[in-house]
C-alpha cells in the first residue's frame, strides 16, 4: 500500500516535468517593420488628398512626425 502511494505521488510529480517535452521543432519568426519618416509623410499625404482627414487633421499629424525623436 506505501509502495503504491510512493508510485503515485512520484508519477503526479513527473507528469509535468515531462509535459515540457516534446514541443520541439516549433519555428519561430518575428518580423521587425519600420516606416521611414518620409513614408509616413507620404502615406499622411495621399490621406489628405484622398479626404480621410481635414487639413488641421493633416497639419498636427504632420508636425507630430517631423518632431519625433
Amino acid at each position: 500500500m506505501k509502495r503504491r502511494l510512493i508510485l503515485w505521488i512520484l508519477f503526479i510529480a513527473m507528469v509535468p516535468l515531462l509535459s515540457g517535452c516534446g514541443g520541439g521543432g516549433a519555428e519561430v519568426r518575428s518580423e521587425v517593420t519600420s516606416v521611414t519618416t518620409g513614408q509616413q509623410l507620404m502615406d499622411l499625404k495621399k490621406a489628405l488628398d484622398m479626404g480621410a482627414m481635414t487639413r488641421d487633421e493633416y497639419d498636427r499629424e504632420r508636425e507630430k512626425i517631423l518632431n519625433k525623436d
